[in-house]
């Protein structure tokens, strides 16, 4: 099956870009755009249990590089996307989101005040590290959020787990806000000339090999 859209079309071109041109900078209204995508993302309860640290600074990007398995992508790109995930849930955070929505929306709902209740009643009582992981794969929805953006934008975006969390955490001073970093996304456009994946074709496997239909 042959699928073309706008869309479809760009995530074909997409693809985890290995050399990029340090002489091209990405326009901030593009940056904006994928952040934007990613703000929007789905979340459990709509907590929103993570944020994102935008790395323009050359001299903090080059202290983090050594700490991404000396990537170049880190510092050629023009800007670096760091995800980071909430360490814990708390009280405070959950009654802010909850505060925040009712803010938004103007009213106090009945069922939406339960659903707070069995919240704090739940989530701060758990380990630590169990309510991280469940943050962390709420982040990761807003991380396939922001690699479609930047393929539907034409910007080269080139996802990494290979750092030290410890490290980056360290440097960007993470640990100490309640977050730890889990994906680093640079930012950037390809540089053909020097990048061994950029003109190898695109491997997944197939519909009916990926898709079951019930």
């Amino acid at each position: 099956m042959t699928q073309s859209n706008d869309l479809i079309d760009r995530m074909n071109w997409r693809y985890a870009t290995k050399k990029m041109d340090p002489a091209k900078s990405v326009a901030a209204d593009k940056v904006e755009r994928i952040l934007e995508a990613a703000r929007l993302a789905p979340t459990s309860s709509g907590l929103q249990p993570y944020e994102i640290i935008v790395v323009t600074d050359k001299a903090v990007r080059e202290r983090i590089q050594p700490a991404a398995w000396n990537q170049a992508q880190v510092t050629e790109g023009s800007h670096l996307l760091v995800f980071a995930a909430w360490d814990n849930y708390t009280a405070e955070r959950i009654n802010h989101m909850f505060d925040l929505t009712n803010q938004i929306r103007g009213f106090e709902n009945e069922g939406w005040e339960n659903y707070r209740k069995m919240l704090l009643s739940t989530y701060p009582q758990r380990d630590a590290q169990a309510n991280y992981e469940h943050a962390a794969r709420q982040a990761y929805i807003g991380v396939g959020a922001a690699l479609i953006a930047a393929a539907f934008e034409e910007v080269d975006a080139t996802p990494m787990e290979g750092f030290s969390s410890d490290a980056v955490d360290e440097i960007l001073g993470l640990r100490t806000r309640g977050l730890r970093s889990l994906v680093i996304i640079p930012l950037g456009y390809r540089q053909e000339d020097g990048d061994w994946l950029v003109k190898l074709e695109k491997v997944r496997r197939p519909r009916d090999q990926f898709v079951t239909e019930v």
